[in-house]
């Protein structure tokens, strides 16, 4: 059961239940943004971002005011973590005054987890260099709209194995007879234990999880081709070339025309003519800016859930 006193760090830490729970609200907040009593009201979030977000840091913001709390926005420098206060100290005082914390880093998930221990805080991963698990919830929430249900889906995600990637893994893998192929570039992989825990996952309930560096390796069916960004927030990779690795995973139309009733998600921001062209992220089959858009009503059901009076009254 979702334990909203422990916020929301992984995905991975959630049931299915949860999942399906968090992306049904979502889908039922985009149709209607005023279904809700206002469950944050009287209630303070801090909203604190390390690093560059335009989707992500308004979602949370503006979420927080529809949802009728008030949002405490905190740049890289506010804190005086920047001076060199520990995140255990600013944990016990951050709790001591807000209802939540919601936190993007390119730092490690565990500075999340000492936070929240610190403070008795519930922290909402808005990401870290692990995982990206508020984008996970926008993603099942876009595709549960897009396609009436998440069991069976196949989806293909082309690129590098980073933090969005592994909340995709850790969400499908809960839903059955889903088929998931990482095709990523070789060094670039996801890791090793997202892997081997999403596939484990998946087989418990009929579906399967794979990681493949072979283009000529790929599903003869997907619903979904996934793509994001090469250079992910906040990594810089070290070898020089890594763009020539990178290329051959374009997204072009050629290559979505292999799936030819397939749907195109991207997490944004894109960077056309790099992971995808823009006539791929424009076209008719592309749901990007649907899952643009389900980031806030995503960000709204996650806050609820974690800060709120308990959810949704009315329906």
């Amino acid at each position: 059961m979702f334990a909203p006193q422990r916020g929301l760090l992984t995905l991975s830490d959630l049931t299915r239940e949860d999942l399906e729970r968090l992306a049904a609200r979502s889908r039922d907040l985009y149709h209607d943004q005023s279904a809700h009593d206002r469950p944050l009201r009287d209630k303070v979030v801090g909203v604190l971002f390390t690093r560059t977000s335009t989707r992500t840091r308004t979602a949370f913001g503006a979420g927080t005011v529809r949802l009728g709390g008030f949002p405490l926005m905190y740049g890289p420098g506010d804190l005086q973590t920047a001076t060199g206060e520990s995140l255990q100290d600013t944990g016990r005082i951050l709790g001591s005054m807000l209802d939540a914390l919601v936190v993007r880093t390119a730092g490690p998930l565990d500075e999340l987890r000492e936070m929240s221990r610190a403070g008795e805080l519930p922290v909402i991963n808005a990401m870290a260099a692990e995982e990206h698990p508020t984008q996970g919830i926008c993603d099942l929430a876009t595709m549960l709209m897009e396609f009436g249900s998440l069991d069976g889906l196949s989806l293909l995600y082309l690129g590098e194995g980073n933090n969005t990637a592994s909340a995709l893994a850790y969400g499908l893998s809960r839903m059955p007879n889903c088929r998931l192929t990482f095709a990523t570039p070789l060094g670039y992989g996801l890791d090793a234990q997202v892997l081997d825990d999403a596939a484990k996952r998946a087989a418990a309930v009929g579906g399967t999880v794979r990681q493949t560096h072979d283009l000529d390796d790929l599903p003869a069916e997907a619903h979904v081709v996934y793509t994001t960004r090469w250079q992910t927030t906040g990594t810089v990779k070290a070898d020089p070339d890594w763009r020539e690795r990178f290329r051959p995973f374009h997204v072009d139309e050629r290559l979505l025309s292999r799936w030819p009733e397939a749907k195109f998600m991207h997490d944004l921001p894109a960077h056309r003519g790099e992971e995808v062209s823009g006539a791929v992220l424009e076209g008719p089959r592309s749901i990007a800016w649907a899952q643009a858009r389900m980031k806030l009503t995503s960000a709204m059901a996650v806050l609820e859930r974690v800060a709120g009076d308990g959810g949704p009254t009315r329906p």
